[in-house]
């Protein structure tokens, strides 16, 4: 086990959420799953938590009750290769969910993710800040992150 996880506070879903994340990225695996006993805050039998590896990153979902819920202030940034793992990502993660703007969205739990091309850090830290902007500009009008309208508008030709 790392030194630091992340935990995920759910209601009552986080074997649900566990299993569609692990369903959804490569070299992932649920690698626990432990229950409420006699006496706890929720009924014996019910899952307490489930530790699970999303490409190598170890998280912990805890169904802890109503009390807590997600918020912007925690997203999970995704770096994706291209526009295909971008597209693939956006669509399986926000079904059921909501799309926001610049790559963000909230998955149908309420979890916040960033589906963040890698070419943007690097068109966004161009040296030259014309372009850089231009790049900054393209991206605030997005929701999903577009790859080759990016690109344009670090080049400086038309969006469209």
């Amino acid at each position: 086990m790392p030194k630091i996880v992340t935990n995920l506070w759910f209601d009552t879903q986080a074997e649900e959420a566990a299993k569609l994340y692990t369903s959804i990225f490569k070299n992932s695996q649920i690698i626990n799953t432990s229950y409420y006993g006699e006496g706890g805050r929720r009924p014996a039998g019910m899952v307490l938590t489930v530790t699970f590896v999303l490409d190598g990153q170890v998280f912990t979902a805890l169904n802890g009750g109503p009390e807590f819920t997600f918020s912007e202030a925690i997203s999970l940034l995704v770096n994706c290769e291209g526009q295909e793992e971008v597209d693939e990502l956006w669509e399986k993660l926000s079904e059921g969910g909501s799309e926001g703007p610049c790559g963000w969205l909230k998955d149908k739990y309420g979890l916040s993710w960033q589906i963040f091309p890698t070419i943007l850090g690097e068109l966004l830290n161009d040296p030259d800040p014309v372009k850089a902007q231009r790049v900054m500009q393209a991206m605030l009008q997005m929701g999903k992150l577009d790859i080759a309208a990016l690109k344009r508008a670090h080049a400086g030709s038309e969006t469209d």
